[in-house]
């Protein structure tokens, strides 16, 4: 074990994990949608994480900074909140922001993210570029709409713990990067009828259940 300090209260953590990791097992709350626990080699792709550290010349992502004896940490100074905000707003900036017409309403990352950073969900300044992808009905259980995801990586990894390898992947550069279900066979899908650890996962409501989506279309 080793002591810490993050928002100036003393944190017994264990060696190894991650800041981030450490501040949620104390119930410190810092803004994230790319890792999970257990993750080893966290992406840092949201950019939502950043921690002030004593010693550090500039914020770092505390999902892929590891805890030492005697860290000074800082989760909400100015800098690290408005580096939070903007990075949030970049996000928003090309998300379909359509929260009531989404299955994720009020159970969504994004939202909660927003509410605890005092940002609006159409937030002023940020050219939007919605990027009006798609949506990919071609497994048979889920259904995929790009245009909500934030391309977080959670699915991806949740399956590959699961199966040993992803049967999910990202395909595309940049605006037109998305979640490829990689034309899964029979078999598969039959697999991914027992899981759906991604659809569980999703932060957003990218990834939904056909099923759930026809009930409450047909109201039964």
């Amino acid at each position: 074990m080793v002591t810490l300090y993050i928002d100036d209260w003393q944190i017994e953590a264990e060696e190894g994990i991650s800041v981030l990791r450490a501040a949620l097992d104390a119930e410190i709350y810092i803004p994230n949608l790319c890792w999970v626990e257990g993750m080893t080699h966290p992406p840092a792709s949201c950019r939502l994480c950043f921690v002030e550290i004593e010693g550090y010349s500039r914020p770092v992502t505390s999902c892929t900074t590891t805890v030492e004896e005697g860290m000074v940490v800082t989760t909400n100074s100015e800098a690290v909140r408005e580096m939070q905000r903007t990075s949030l707003k970049l996000l928003l900036s090309v998300h379909d922001v359509d929260c009531g017409h989404c299955p994720a309403n009020k159970n969504c990352a994004l939202q909660d993210i927003a509410k605890f950073l005092k940002v609006k969900l159409k937030p002023k300044g940020f050219p939007s570029y919605e990027p009006d992808l798609p949506i990919d009905t071609s497994h048979s259980l889920i259904e995929y709409n790009p245009n909500r995801c934030v391309l977080c990586g959670r699915c991806i990894h949740v399956c590959r713990e699961k199966n040993g390898s992803p049967l999910l992947t990202f395909t595309g550069r940049g605006f037109k990067t998305v979640v490829n279900l990689m034309g899964l066979t029979g078999d598969q899908e039959s697999a991914c009828a027992q899981c759906l650890a991604c659809v569980d996962i999703c932060p957003t409501g990218a990834l939904i259940r056909k099923e759930e989506k026809e009930e409450k279309e047909t109201g039964s």
